[in-house]
C-alpha cells in the first residue's frame, strides 16, 4: 500500500508543477493577478502576482520531504500507547503507514488547491467553497488519524496479551 501511497505523492506533485508550468508558459496563460485568500463562501478576497502561484508547489514538496524524512526515524515516534519490544515493530509500521495516507491526503489537497485558484483566476469567477472543504479535508485528516490510533492500540492489545 505504502507503495501505491507513494506513486499516488509524486503523480500529484508532478501534477502542481505541470499545472503551475502550464498556466505560467502554457497556450491559456493567466492573468497578472490571481486570487490568494478567500472567504467562507468561497469568493476570492485577497489577490495577489501570478508569480506567487509556485508556493503551493514549494510548500508540498517541504511536507512532502518532511514527512518522508520522519518516516526514517520511527524509534523517536510518541506513540498513543506503551511500546514494548514484543509491539515496537508493528507500531512502526503502523505509525509508516499512517505518516504515508497523511502525506498523501495533504499533497493531494494542494495540489487541488493550487488547480482551483489557476481555473478561477483564468475564468475571473470561482466557486471554492470552503464550507464545503474544509469539513470534508478535516473529516479525512481526523478519520484517519482515528482509524491508526486505534489500529494502535488495538496491536498493543494483542502483543501484550490482554
Amino acid at each position: 500500500m505504502r507503495k501505491s501511497l507513494e506513486a499516488i505523492n509524486l503523480a500529484a506533485l508532478a501534477f502542481m508543477f505541470w499545472v503551475y508550468w502550464n498556466a505560467r508558459f502554457g497556450p491559456g496563460r493567466l492573468p497578472d493577478r490571481v486570487p490568494t485568500h478567500f472567504d467562507l463562501a468561497g469568493n476570492p478576497n485577497g489577490w495577489d502576482t501570478s508569480s506567487s502561484l509556485p508556493l503551493f508547489s514549494v510548500v508540498a514538496v517541504a511536507i512532502y520531504l518532511m514527512l518522508t524524512l520522519a518516516v526514517r526515524f520511527p524509534a523517536y515516534f510518541n506513540y498513543p500507547v506503551e511500546v514494548t519490544a514484543e509491539n515496537r515493530p508493528r507500531l512502526e509500521a503502523l505509525t509508516v503507514d499512517l505518516i504515508a495516507w497523511l502525506k498523501t491526503e495533504i499533497i493531494c489537497l494542494f495540489a487541488w488547491i493550487q488547480w482551483v485558484i489557476i481555473d478561477m483566476a483564468r475564468r475571473g469567477r470561482g466557486d471554492l467553497s470552503l464550507l464545503a472543504l474544509l469539513p470534508v479535508f478535516l473529516v479525512v485528516l481526523i478519520g484517519t488519524l482515528v482509524w491508526f490510533i486505534v489500529a494502535m492500540r488495538r496491536a498493543a492489545r494483542t502483543e501484550s496479551g490482554s
